[in-house]
């Protein structure tokens, strides 16, 4: 390959001098990276979650708990296969000369994990502050926690994106 055809499979990418397949190869290293990171605490809140139901307090609840904590199982269960999707994705992919590709939806199955994820915390915050405190204070106390998170998961992201992304 000559030197003109080399340069035009070159990205620029923050002064970056790389082909399309070493870019893929980052951002797969990278993309798995966070993975864990969200992957480890959604299976600890999860496998936590199992277990309520087989403890005697349990009983106790009433049916909004009950409800609320069967929608935070199902909304961990969910956010756990979300996690866990980009790397069954890569296996089935892999070999495939589709990394380009395997990345954006890795990429987009971690952005709706973490979208699962925050329901999940909201959740079983929601549960078990209303086992734990004066129900008045409850729904701003999560909605705080929610506003947190929100904050940090999302809104200071995007606008460090917006804010130091050229347009050129």
């Amino acid at each position: 390959m000559d030197a003109s055809n080399s340069k035009a499979t070159e990205i620029r990418d923050n002064d970056r001098r790389e082909t399309e397949s070493e870019r893929a190869d980052r951002r797969w290293a990278e993309l798995i990276q966070e993975v864990r990171v969200a992957q480890t605490g959604v299976q600890i809140l999860f496998g936590f979650l199992l277990t309520v139901v087989f403890t005697p307090r349990f009983a106790e609840l009433d049916d909004t708990d009950r409800t609320i904590y069967i929608v935070t199982v199902i909304l961990g269960s969910t956010a756990t296969g979300a996690l866990i999707g980009p790397v069954s994705f890569h296996r089935i992919v892999a070999g495939r000369r589709i990394k380009p590709h395997a990345v954006v939806w890795a990429s987009r199955l971690t952005l709706v994990g973490l979208v699962l994820l925050l329901g999940t915390l909201t959740a079983a915050l929601l549960l078990v502050l209303r086992v734990a405190t004066d129900n008045t204070v409850v729904p701003w106390l999560v909605a705080g926690v929610v506003a947190w998170y929100l904050l940090c998961w999302f809104v200071l992201p995007a606008w460090a994106r917006y804010r130091h992304t050229s347009a050129d």
